[in-house]
C-alpha cells in the first residue's frame, strides 16, 4: 500500500469515528483529523508527481538516419 492510500484509509477511519461519536466536540475533532489525512494524501501525490523526471522524447533507433 502506498502512503497516499494509507493516508486515505486513516481519513476513512476518522470519518467513521466522527459519524458514530455523539459528542459534538469529538465529532468536530474526528472530522478535522479526516480532512488533514486527506490533505496529506493530496500533498504526497503532488510531491510524488513533481519528483518524477520528465519523460524526454527519444526517437527510435529504427527511425534514425545516419
Amino acid at each position: 500500500m502506498n502512503p497516499s492510500e494509507e493516508f486515505l484509509r486513516h481519513a476513512a477511519d476518522c470519518q467513521r469515528m466522527a459519524k458514530f461519536t455523539r459528542d459534538p466536540a469529538s465529532k468536530q475533532t474526528w472530522s478535522r483529523m479526516a480532512e488533514r489525512w486527506v490533505r496529506c494524501a493530496e500533498v504526497f501525490k503532488r510531491q510524488r508527481a513533481a519528483a518524477k523526471p520528465a519523460k524526454r522524447f527519444r526517437p527510435d533507433a529504427a527511425h534514425m538516419h545516419y
